[in-house]
């Protein structure tokens, strides 16, 4: 990925600043916030920031696919694989995440086979797998506190996470098994890719798309799995999707996507894990889950393109530009039938005319040099009569249009007067237009 375009260099720069803030903020959290980075500090901020890696890669598929909701199904569908897996080897960690797998994995087939046999949407298949599983979940937990030995106790952090009991196992654990899952996502890139965006289209072409579904939605079971000691199995689901939904907003490019999804979700992990550091009664997982919030906000705000500020100055802009371009034609039309372009157009008139529209389009157009100021009226200075004039002649072509566009054998397209048809035709088919107007105008 090269910055040869402006969408290039934006997501450069996005990762560059991620990158300087996620530096910066550890002498700042040390002298400022007096965090002290500890064993345990380093170890779940290095683990926040790997499964941030993790979460955020895989996630980006269940965002582009519009399978949110599966990764908060399967999450919920893992508390029951975590009981079932503590009766049977006791509280050994591997044992207790291999069981969610299975759980979560079980769930992703039982979707699949509701949508292939019955005429449940997914969505709903979905919300059976979440609400029956973790019912389940619960109540198996529920049995195990009731048993009599006590070394069940703290089972039921899986729920909502206990990242200080992480160790430099777990990490290498994490690490190991997401390299692993990425080893896969490589090797399989382009058939993801394409049953990503278009699946009919690969199962046209031979591609076994029943399988891809299955590999993909195991490699988000394994992120999901690796993330329940650190969020549990109600919050995984931020982890999983909240760098995803992020990256969106800055690029539309799925392997952009997927390497700021990677990046967003390494500054949500580290950071909320070391904010949680800074008052012992704060939470690590839903801290990380408040950072990765705050990360979508910011880039739903600031995203150029698609975010909400860009999107309200890019209406300001419209808005000036539409009353700029009226305003114009107004003084055109004034003026041409008072004498000529030149004529003066009395304040008072375009003012009544336009009301508050006329005032900011006379603004622009004294910005741009196409009017002046003679007195109490507004004259049109050459350039603005220039101006003037091509818009007339193009509000022409756009009613021989309109009126003769099937005579013409013209192409269907989307009648927007403030656009120069010119942008909208090719030549030859504005040149008939030409001769039209010219033949009607004879």
């Amino acid at each position: 990925m090269f910055p040869n375009t402006a969408e290039d260099r934006r997501v450069w720069l996005v990762i560059v600043v991620i990158v300087l803030l996620g530096t910066l903020f550890i002498p700042f959290s040390q002298t400022i916030l007096g965090v002290n980075y500890t064993y345990t500090v380093r170890v779940v901020a290095i683990g926040g920031a790997i499964l941030g890696v993790v979460s955020g890669v895989l996630g980006s598929f269940a965002v582009l696919r519009r399978e949110s909701l599966m990764g908060d199904a399967l999450s919920h569908a893992a508390l029951p694989g975590v009981g079932v897996a503590f009766l049977l080897a006791g509280r050994d960690l591997g044992v207790l995440l291999i069981g969610a797998g299975i759980a979560s994995w079980i769930g992703v087939q039982f979707i699949r086979s509701v949508l292939h046999t019955t005429r449940i949407k997914q969505d709903t298949a979905m919300g059976i797998v979440l609400a029956a599983w973790f019912a389940a979940g619960i109540a198996l937990l529920a049995y195990i506190q009731a048993r009599p030995d006590a070394s069940q106790a703290g089972l039921d952090s899986f729920i909502f996470g206990q990242a200080a009991a992480m160790v430099e196992s777990d990490v290498r654990l994490i690490a190991v098994v997401g390299l692993v899952a990425f080893g896969v996502l490589v090797l399989f890139w382009k058939e993801f890719k394409l049953i990503t965006f278009d699946s009919e289209f690969a199962g046209a072409n031979g591609f076994r798309v029943n399988f891809l579904n299955s590999l993909l939605s195991t490699l988000i079971v394994v992120a999901i799995v690796l993330g329940l000691q650190l969020a549990g199995v109600i919050l995984m689901v931020g982890m999983l999707i909240a760098p995803s939904i992020a990256a969106r907003q800055w690029t539309h490019k799925l392997d952009q996507i997927v390497i700021l999804s990677a990046v967003f979700g390494a500054f949500a992990g580290g950071l909320g894990a070391v904010l949680s550091a800074v008052d012992a009664d704060v939470p690590t997982g839903p801290m990380i889950i408040v950072v990765a919030f705050i990360v979508v906000l910011v880039s739903i705000a600031l995203a150029p393109g698609r975010g909400l500020v860009w999107s309200l100055l890019e209406q300001r802009r419209n808005r000036r530009r539409f009353a700029a371009q009226i305003t114009l034609r107004d003084l055109y039309r004034y003026a041409t039938t008072h004498g000529d372009v030149t004529h003066p157009v009395p304040a008072s008139w375009i003012i009544g005319v336009g009301g508050a529209s006329a005032e900011i389009g006379l603004k622009q157009l004294l910005r741009h040099g196409h009017v002046a100021r003679a007195g109490d009226a507004w004259v049109l200075t050459p350039e603005g009569a220039q101006v003037a004039m091509q818009d007339a002649h193009n509000q022409q072509l756009w009613d021989v249009y309109r009126a003769f566009s099937d005579e013409l054998h013209l192409p269907l397209i989307s009648e927007d007067r403030l656009k120069d048809i010119h942008e909208m035709l090719p030549p030859p088919d504005v040149e008939k237009l030409e001769r039209k107007l010219k033949g009607m105008v004879a």
